[in-house]
């Protein structure tokens, strides 16, 4: 079971942040004030290196084993920092009684090192189980080698077959939803467009063993080498949540911790996340996105929202203790730089 947070979690960033990759030293300086306002968790942004290097805010994943240590993408250091000031920076909350959650971001990967040329099927992106046309040769970039690591950690490399659809095709230069060869998308996932599965880049597949276990390796190289409080799961109603289930068991088996964690599963319906819960057998908490609705209306409804019905089919009414609550996050801000 996941522990209950009672506490006042913060996110410590934005997402048009303008840091000069120097958040995780700027962090590392504020502790102390940071545990005077109350502040016992923090949520820091994901720290691996993405396909826009040091432009990116972490989200468009290239290599989970790069935590601003290798020349990658242009840089060595992430948006945020290097891998040792990120870990001095978790040291430094921790010594000040301040929870650290990690951003984990598992569902697609970008910005891959070589293309593949493969077969694939076009899918319909209001309906995701409708094949549209036959099969066709395309030029996919579904490659990932890593070189700028050199194999340190892990020797495991991406290819196509390590994936599930993707949205581009080099060869016609098309932007379309291409279901890989011999492909499934995956059933344990949100039933939005028949199937949400795919949500960007190349879509990782939880079918597939060697899939699984890198990951899971992943995961136990990363507590062990960071040893955070808990994990934030990025896109959880995208991916397979027996994975999920099993990812979160072994995590908690290789953590020193109790390890929160807590997934971002993006629907107003409360019997969605309900659903969620049961399927991993309450093995995480969500953030409780129809309370963040309910919010939503009640300050844009000119004074007129029955504040008696602000709970009303929310996670924190239903199932209080794995509810998240927030108002807005990265996601919801305005995408208009401030």
């Amino acid at each position: 079971m996941n522990k209950e947070i009672n506490g006042v979690m913060m996110q410590y960033f934005e997402w048009y942040l303008n840091c000069n990759k120097n958040l995780w030293n700027t962090v590392g300086k504020r502790v102390e004030d940071i545990a005077k306002y109350g502040i016992t968790a923090i949520w820091l942004p994901p720290a691996y290196k993405g396909c826009g290097g040091e432009k990116e805010v972490g989200y468009g994943v290239y290599d989970l084993y790069d935590l601003g240590e290798f020349e990658q993408k242009g840089s060595i250091a992430t948006k945020y920092g290097t891998k040792d000031e990120y870990l001095l920076a978790i040291k430094a909350l921790q010594q000040q009684g301040i929870d650290v959650y990690a951003d984990v971001v598992l569902n697609h990967k970008m910005g891959a090192d070589k293309l593949q040329t493969i077969k694939a099927v076009k899918c319909d992106w209001e309906n995701r189980v409708q094949e549209n046309g036959e099969e066709e040769t395309v030029e996919v970039w579904t490659k990932f080698t890593f070189p700028g690591r050199d194999h340190k950690y892990s020797d495991f490399e991406w290819n196509w077959t390590h994936f599930t659809g993707i949205d581009y095709n080099s060869r016609t230069k098309e932007v379309a939803l291409y279901k890989l060869k011999n492909k499934t998308w995956q059933m344990n996932v949100d039933g939005e467009h028949g199937n949400f599965d795919y949500l960007m880049g190349a879509d990782i597949d939880f079918d597939n063993q060697e899939v699984v276990d890198e990951c899971i390796k992943w995961g136990k190289w990363y507590l062990e080498m960071t040893d955070v409080d808990g994990l934030r799961f990025d896109a959880v109603k995208h991916i397979d949540a027996e994975f999920m289930k099993k990812f979160v068991k072994q995590m908690r088996e290789k953590s020193t911790r109790e390890l929160f964690c807590v997934g971002e599963y993006w629907n107003a319906n409360i019997n969605e996340l309900k659903k969620y819960i049961d399927m991993t057998e309450g093995g995480m908490s969500l953030f409780d996105v129809p309370l963040h609705y309910n919010f939503y209306h009640a300050a844009n409804s000119n004074g007129e929202y029955d504040m008696s019905k602000i709970l009303d089919n929310t996670l924190l009414k239903e199932n209080w203790g794995r509810a998240v609550t927030f108002v807005d996050n990265h996601d919801t801000q305005p995408r208009t730089s401030s």
